[in-house]
């Protein structure tokens, strides 16, 4: 009963919000949900599979790039065009992820930072095709039948019906056989595979619908910039979700949307008072990390269940 009211309170809050707050809190949670969708398409990975990937952002990037061609070469629409950046980002994946979980821990991640830095190169460098640098502007957000995206709330209400929708195929991921699967064997592989779980192929499916959804949160954040450029595939984007979902708690579903939440909001209120933000920043987060061991939302639900023993 508890978590139904609490559902329904987050509910009217992001439905309600943007008509009681100035627009640039609008903006910023439209990055929030964003960013923390991101974080949730990794977290499958990492929290889920045990699986620490640096590369991540080479799928959120190019599901932006894919958005950004659709949209100012083919006059597609906002959904097309997400849809796009879940394809290619997938499709990538398959690639990546076939060759990267042959190996285990240390060297699935070096090789997922390799892979990540390699696109990013591709892309910085493939000037005639993705505009090096400058990357890909020049287009606005499309209609949608009829009704048009350009107007911040009308975006936000848009990226809150993708990242609802995302979040629920996710949390159902999680909750099926599959996803069970992925827990034993992020916590013991050999068993896993000596029952008869072929552990290879389901750490690679994992790691496909994980780049499916970070590529639909690149598509989101190139639309919501209005420009898709290499920074989006950096190899230090990739650490955004690591510590989002390190900040919010990896061993719970909505800790990376959390985390999210709380890294941007931390991020808001500094830069107000201090052009040396990254260093309270950080400060601030080390402080979060030593104190909520399991993340915040981790290490408070924890505690919950105890006190309801």
């Amino acid at each position: 009963m508890n978590r139904r009211i609490i559902g329904i309170f987050v509910v009217a809050f992001f439905l309600m919000m943007p008509h009681f707050v100035p627009l640039y809190f609008v903006l910023l949670f439209t990055e929030i949900l964003i960013m923390g969708l991101f974080a949730l398409g990794f977290n499958l990975l990492f929290g889920y599979t045990g699986l620490l990937s640096f590369g991540q952002a080479a799928f959120f990037g190019l599901g932006g790039y894919a958005a950004a061609f659709l949209i100012r070469d083919l006059g597609a629409s906002m959904p097309l065009a997400v849809v796009g950046g879940l394809l290619v980002a997938a499709v990538t994946a398959v690639g990546v992820g076939y060759l990267s979980v042959k190996l285990d821990e240390i060297y699935f991640a070096m090789l997922t930072l390799g892979f990540g830095m390699m696109f990013y190169t591709l892309v910085h460098q493939w000037r005639e095709v993705t505009g090096g640098s400058d990357g890909i502007t020049g287009f606005g957000i499309p209609h949608i039948l009829g009704l048009s995206l350009g107007h911040p709330i009308s975006y936000y209400y848009f990226v809150v019906s993708v990242v609802a929708l995302s979040t629920y195929v996710l949390w159902r991921i999680t909750r099926s056989p599959f996803g069970l699967l992925l827990v034993s064997m992020r916590e013991n592989p050999e068993r896993a595979a000596f029952i008869g779980v072929n552990v290879k192929r389901y750490r690679w499916t994992a790691f496909i619908i994980s780049g499916g959804f970070c590529g639909i949160a690149g598509a989101l954040f190139a639309a919501f910039d209005r420009i898709a450029s290499p920074v989006m595939l950096h190899w230090t984007k990739s650490a955004e979700p690591v510590l989002m979902s390190i900040l919010g708690g990896a061993n719970v579903f909505l800790g990376p949307m959390v985390g999210a939440a709380l890294f941007f909001l931390l991020e808001h209120i500094i830069t107000k008072f201090t052009t040396t933000w990254m260093i309270f920043l950080g400060v601030i987060l080390v402080i979060f990390v030593i104190s909520f061991p399991e993340g915040v939302l981790g290490t408070i639900s924890g505690r919950l269940r105890k006190w309801q023993r």
